[in-house]
């Protein structure tokens, strides 16, 4: 039995209004072609579709118990209609992020609400973790995109890398509070919380202390910046952070101020390249790196 979509719904319309003159105005067609459909229609599923009441063409009790399941069909396809056109305009969907430990409580969580306000129908999942594992989850294609630093190179990942400026951070009433700008040589004689010695940051922040001939009198080893703006905030020590993460704790009890130093954090966008990546997510690096504007090196 061939039946065609634009039966059903002449069908549905008719058996809802019954009229066809009624029908053919809420489908925008003739009635002539309203009649053509249901006449069709009725010799495809082999039985009256309609009898006529008062004027009025009323379902068959066949027809009735066929309207319910048309009806079920018709909504089941206008819903997919409207789904794929919320996919299209980026409405739908279901975004996955993987990401830094500190993204995930003081940057992101302002970046993703103002990206779903948007978006009602758009459902999100962030996942916060070391670099280590947010690689291997993008390798995977377990996640649609992840917030990483100290990323270099892989095969099956496609990165975006923003260089992020950094910043002197000292604790309230901190005499190096009154300067605007903090060198190496300043902090010579002050106790750095800084980020792990493994890692591409601490490298760099090394090598602009050795710059200026100075020593840096390691502290405490935090793996994050957060770790580092809240000990700072307890009066631990100094840091050099992400100018993001300094400004997000500047309401915490820490004094930012300028680094001298051309010293950046390399913040990495990554996603998978085995899979073609999503409208969606597109949108959301986008918006992402747009955040991180105000803070660039």
């Amino acid at each position: 039995m061939a039946v065609r979509l634009r039966q059903l719904q002449a069908f549905r319309e008719v058996a809802r209004l019954g009229s066809m003159t009624a029908a053919a105005e809420q489908l925008k067609i003739s009635q002539p072609a309203v009649s053509r459909l249901l006449s069709s229609f009725g010799d495809s599923v082999g039985f009256a579709l309609f009898s006529r009441l008062g004027g009025r063409l009323i379902p068959t009790q066949e027809s009735r118990y066929l309207l319910a399941e048309v009806e079920r069909l018709l909504d089941s396809l206008e819903h997919i209609e409207e789904l794929t056109q919320d996919l299209t305009n980026r409405k739908a969907g279901h975004l996955r992020i993987a990401c830094l430990s500190g993204f995930a409580a003081v940057h992101l969580p302002g970046v993703l609400a103002r990206f779903l306000a948007e978006r009602p129908h758009v459902t999100a999942a962030v996942e916060p973790d070391r670099p280590e594992r947010i690689l291997e989850w993008i390798i995977q294609d377990q996640y649609n995109c992840g917030i990483t630093d100290g990323f270099t190179s892989h095969p099956a990942v496609e990165s975006q890398t923003i260089d992020i400026r950094t910043v002197c951070i000292l604790p309230a009433g901190h005499p190096l509070a009154s300067r605007t700008e903090i060198w190496p040589g300043d902090l010579a004689q002050e106790r750095v919380i800084h980020t792990r010695r493994d890692g591409l940051f601490y490298q760099e922040l090394n090598e602009c202390f050795a710059a200026q001939g100075v020593t840096m009198n390691s502290w405490i080893e935090a793996r994050q910046f957060s770790t580092a703006c809240l000990l700072v905030a307890e009066g631990a020590g100094v840091s050099v952070v992400s100018a993001l993460d300094g400004h997000c704790y500047a309401d915490k009890g820490v004094v930012v101020r300028h680094f001298g130093p051309k010293l950046a954090h390399h913040l990495s966008i990554l996603h998978p390249t085995h899979t073609p990546i999503s409208l969606l997510t597109i949108d959301f690096i986008e918006a992402f790196i747009a955040s991180l504007e105000p803070f660039r090196a």
